[in-house]
This record gives structure tokens, C-alpha cells and sequence, in this order.
């Protein structure tokens, strides 16, 4: 399985398993936010995760920002969106599946332009 393959199934995963447990809260609970951060920082275990999905999503939207550019990474606002519906558990591998396509296609582009040796 290449390493793209294994991204997207992460992307799937990364969404599901989420997903998974905050649809059924909001089935039961509707989309009450103050309800949401109140259960979200209830206890400091739950609040050291919080805040640490947090940080992990500022340092990935640095990352993203940098190595996007650097890689010439193609809809590089996609995984910026999914990281605001989901979370980082969708956005990094998402953008990790982009940036290997763009060194896929930077690498072909590449040697197309590149001189035949003599």
C-alpha cells in the first residue's frame, strides 16, 4: 500500500472515529455550544486533552502554512476547512495525502524538465 493509500485511510478514519462520538452528543444535546466547552473542560484530564487538540491545531495550521508553500501542496485550504469541521485527526492526514501528491507531481515535472544526459 503506498504511502498516499495509507493517508486517505487515515483521512477516513480520522473523521469516523470523531465523529463517532460527537453525533450522537449532539442528537442528544443539540449544537449548545457554552454546553459543549463546559463537558469539554469539566475536569482537568479532559481539559489537559482539550487544550492539547488546541496546540496540535495551531502548530498544524504553522505547518500546513509552511510546507504547503514549500511543496507547492495544491488546495492547501482543504485541510485548513477540515481541521475547523473535525479536527486535526482529519487534517493532517489530509494534508500529508495532498503533500504527497504534489511531490509526486513536483518530482515528475521535474524530471520532465530536466536535460537528457550525455
Amino acid at each position: 500500500m503506498s504511502r498516499k493509500n495509507i493517508y486517505l485511510l487515515l483521512c477516513i478514519l480520522g473523521a469516523a472515529i470523531p465523529y463517532s462520538q460527537f453525533v450522537p452528543w449532539v442528537m442528544e444535546n443539540g449544537l449548545q455550544l457554552g454546553l459543549l466547552v463546559r463537558q469539554l473542560f469539566a475536569n482537568r484530564i479532559s481539559a489537559f486533552f482539550g487544550l492539547d487538540v488546541l496546540v496540535s491545531s495551531a502548530v498544524l495550521l504553522v505547518f500546513m502554512r509552511l510546507e504547503g508553500k514549500v511543496a507547492r501542496v495544491r488546495f492547501r485550504w482543504l485541510p485548513i476547512v477540515s481541521l475547523c469541521v473535525v479536527g486535526v485527526s482529519l487534517a493532517l492526514p489530509l494534508f500529508l495525502y495532498l503533500r504527497e501528491g504534489a511531490l509526486e507531481e513536483n518530482q515528475s515535472s521535474d524530471q520532465r524538465g530536466a536535460a537528457p544526459a550525455k
